[in-house]
């Protein structure tokens, strides 16, 4: 029976996040990517991520991914076989942020999604990708794809998401932590915060890449998963 990977895309992303990952690592393996635009909360959308997955799957999820990808330990740590956490951040929350989250879902709910883009464009990738428009296109592509009733959607269970700290020391699985050494977003701090509380954890930084890593750094980022997956089969 093939491995199954069941990838969990960011916020207002969709598979083509995981392109090149998909493509790179399908040989033997069934890819799944979960639907993360159908519920308004992250326990919600872990439990339907669960209902359609097979009994026993490697689990990677980004940004939101990787929250959604914490939540799912928490409901069903029995079910996955190895963990893979990107650009991603355990803790919950901040006020500032939880602000600047209901200012773009009120843009998006009075019709001025589009206006959203070019805001948060500067946070999703490293510095010295700002002007590749190829880049920018495959993001805009996504986030017009996810439609603005699912952003809010997401942007809600975001708001409401767990503080998963205290459920990483529990984790005893293969572990990847990856981040791009530009990341603003999610910086690589907090991924040593979370390396340092899972005792089967590796640590990747992925060095000229931002928030966006499996597009902005994919041949890296294939070598890691690849490596992770790797060692889950000893």
């Amino acid at each position: 029976m093939a491995e199954t990977v069941v990838l969990v895309p960011g916020l207002a992303c969709t598979a083509r996040l995981f392109e090149p990952q998909i493509s790179a690592l399908s040989e033997g393996r069934d890819i799944i990517v979960a639907d993360h635009t159908q519920d308004d909360s992250i326990p919600a959308i872990a439990a339907r991520l669960l209902k359609s997955a097979p009994e026993r799957f490697s689990l990677a999820g980004l940004s939101m991914g990787g929250y959604i990808a914490m939540e799912v330990m928490r409901q069903a740590p029995e079910r996955v076989q190895r963990l893979a956490l990107l650009d991603t951040s355990p803790r919950p929350d901040t006020p500032e942020a939880t602000r600047d989250r209901e200012r773009l879902i009120a843009l998006a709910e009075a019709g001025r999604y589009e206006q959203i883009f070019p805001q948060i464009w500067p946070k999703l990738v490293h510095p010295e990708r700002q002007g590749d428009t190829a880049l920018q296109e495959t993001v805009f592509g996504m986030m017009r794809e996810t439609g603005p009733g699912a952003y809010v959607r997401q942007q809600r269970a975001i708001i409401g998401r767990a503080d998963s700290r205290p459920l990483l020391p529990s984790i005893e699985i293969p572990t990847l932590i990856l981040v791009g050494d530009g990341d603003l977003i999610t910086p690589p701090e907090i991924a040593r915060e979370m390396a340092d509380m899972i005792e089967w954890a590796s640590l990747v930084v992925i060095p000229d890449s931002g928030h966006s890593s499996t597009l902005e750094q994919p041949e890296r980022v294939n070598r890691a998963l690849q490596m992770w997956l790797e060692e889950g089969m000893k």
